[in-house]
C-alpha cells in the first residue's frame, strides 16, 4: 500500500507552480492528499519574501510538525523560499524537521523523501534550477486555469527585495519548453492561463539576446482550445509598443495588465533602484489606454520605504489619484536583511508605513468604485467559476486574476460548466466586485 503525501502551498503563484511541480513528481510514488492530518510526509513550501510571509510559513511548519505527534505523519520537509534565504537557521532550530531543501534542489525531492538518509540539507548557492514541460505536474487550480511560468530568477535588483539573493539570476525556459507545456494544458482542457515570472516583460532577453515575450505570446494564442491568456508581473520600462499593440490586437489576450509601479516619487524610485520615473509610468498607462480603451491595469506600492517624507507620500497619492488604476495592492515597507534599503538608517516606525498604507487604499476604493461605476452597461468576457444556485454564478472578468481581483455575480441562462467564457452585461458594481447578466 502507498503511503500518502500533501505539498502545503505558501506564497504567490509563483510557488504555487513549484508546489505543483513537487506534488507532480512526489505522486509518481505517493497517493497524494489535500489533507496534511492524513499524510506520511508533508512538504511545506514556504515563502520569505517579507516579514509577515516568515511568520506565516513559520507557523506553518510549526503546525505540520505537530502532526508527527498527533496524526500519521512520520516526516515533515521544508523547502522553497525560506528554506533557500534561511535554510541552516531552520535546519538549527527546528530539529523536528527531516530536510530542507532550497529552491535549486526542489527536482531532488522525491529521491530525498524516499531515501533513508535521516535528515536531509540542500542549499544550492547558485541557483540553476528551472522546470520543464516534461516533468509532471499535479496542477492545485481548477480544471480550467493554469499558471505557466515563463522564467525564474531576477536581475532587476531593487533596493527593497530579496528575491535576487533567493531565487538567483534571470532565467528564461524555451519558448519549445512553454509552448509544450500549454499544449499539454489545453489537451488537459485548460482554457486560461497567467503568464508569470519575476518580470513577465523581460522574458527571452538572457537565452536568446532579445526580448521575446510577443513573439512567445503568439505562439500560445495559435493553441487549439486556450481561450485567455493573462499577464502578469509586468515591468514598465521594459513594456514595449509591440506588446501593447498585441495586446490590442490579440482576441485571446486578456486586455488586463499587472504593472507593479512601486512608488509614485521620483527620488523614492531611485532609492528603490526602480529604473522608470512616475512621468514615464504615467506615459505607458496613457500609451495602453489610447491603444485599448477598456483595459483593466492593477498595480502595486510601497508605502514607508526608508526615508520616505510626507511630502513624497503625498506625490504617491496623488500620483495613484491622478492615474485612477482599476485596481492596486499596497504594502506597508518591510525591512528585510541583506537587502541596500534594509541597510539604510532612515527606517521609518512600523505605525507611520501601516497609516500610509491605510490612507493610500482608502483613497483607491474610491478611484475604483468610480471606475466599476463607469463600467455599468458594457459588454465584457467572463469566465465562470461556480454555480451557486439555479441560474446563478460566480465568475471573473477578463480585468480579474485568480484570488488577486474581484468577482462578478451574475444570471446565465441555458447550461453551462465551469470554465465558459460567456459575453455579460454589467448590471451593477462597488469598488472590487460587479453583478452581470449573461448574453448567451
Amino acid at each position: 500500500m502507498k503511503k500518502t503525501a500533501a505539498v502545503v502551498n505558501l506564497g504567490c503563484p509563483k510557488n504555487q507552480v513549484d508546489s505543483e511541480i513537487i506534488s507532480g513528481l512526489l505522486g509518481t510514488q505517493f497517493d497524494m492528499t489535500d489533507d496534511p492530518a492524513s499524510a506520511h510526509v508533508i512538504i511545506v513550501n514556504t515563502c520569505g519574501f517579507i516579514e509577515e510571509a516568515k511568520a506565516e510559513s513559520i507557523d506553518a511548519l510549526c503546525e505540520m510538525i505537530n502532526y508527527k505527534n498527533n496524526c500519521r505523519c512520520e516526516k515533515v520537509y521544508a523547502v522553497g523560499c525560506l528554506a533557500q534565504r534561511y535554510g541552516k537557521d531552520l535546519f538549527k532550530e527546528l530539529p523536528e524537521l527531516d530536510g530542507v531543501l532550497g529552491d535549486g534542489d526542489l527536482d531532488k525531492i522525491l529521491n530525498d523523501v524516499a531515501g533513508t538518509e535521516e535528515r536531509v540539507f540542500r542549499n544550492k548557492k547558485h541557483q540553476d534550477f528551472l522546470y520543464s514541460h516534461d516533468m509532471p505536474r499535479l496542477r492545485m487550480s481548477p480544471p480550467y486555469f493554469a499558471y505557466v511560468k515563463i522564467a525564474d530568477g531576477c536581475d532587476n535588483c531593487c533596493s527593497y527585495c530579496a528575491i535576487p539573493q533567493i531565487k538567483g539570476k534571470y532565467r528564461s525556459r524555451s519558448m519549445e519548453s512553454i509552448t509544450e507545456e500549454v499544449k499539454r494544458l489545453a489537451d488537459e482542457g485548460v482554457k486560461e492561463i497567467a503568464l508569470i515570472a519575476q518580470d513577465t516583460t523581460r522574458y527571452g532577453l538572457d537565452l536568446y539576446g532579445r526580448i521575446r515575450l510577443p513573439e512567445l505570446i503568439r505562439g500560445l494564442a495559435a493553441i487549439d482550445g486556450i481561450q485567455w491568456i493573462r499577464l502578469m508581473y509586468c515591468y514598465p520600462e521594459a513594456f514595449s509598443q509591440e506588446l501593447i499593440d498585441l495586446i490590442a490586437g490579440e482576441p485571446k489576450l486578456c486586455k488586463y495588465v499587472d504593472l507593479p509601479l512601486q512608488h509614485g516619487d521620483n527620488d523614492i524610485l531611485a532609492c528603490m533602484n526602480r529604473r522608470n520615473t512616475a512621468e514615464e509610468a504615467e506615459d505607458l498607462i496613457a500609451k495602453l489606454r489610447e491603444a485599448i480603451p477598456y483595459i483593466f491595469i492593477r498595480s502595486s506600492f510601497i508605502t514607508g520605504f526608508p526615508g520616505e517624507t510626507e511630502e513624497q507620500f503625498n506625490n504617491l497619492l496623488n500620483f495613484v489619484q491622478r492615474i485612477k488604476l482599476d485596481r492596486i495592492g499596497v504594502f506597508a515597507y518591510s525591512q528585510e536583511e541583506g537587502t541596500p534599503a534594509g541597510r539604510m538608517k532612515n527606517q521609518l516606525p512600523l505605525e507611520v508605513r501601516e497609516s500610509r498604507k491605510e490612507r493610500l487604499m482608502a483613497a483607491q476604493a474610491g478611484i475604483a468604485e468610480s471606475i466599476q461605476q463607469k463600467r455599468i452597461g458594457q459588454v465584457i468576457r467572463v469566465i465562470l467559476e461556480e454555480e451557486t444556485a439555479p441560474e446563478q454564478w460566480t465568475g471573473r472578468t477578463e480585468g480579474d486574476a485568480p484570488e488577486i481581483d474581484g468577482q462578478i455575480y451574475l444570471k446565465v441562462f441555458g447550461k453551462h460548466t465551469a470554465g465558459d467564457i460567456l459575453q455579460t452585461t454589467i448590471t451593477k458594481a462597488d469598488s472590487y466586485d460587479m453583478g452581470g447578466e449573461s448574453l448567451e
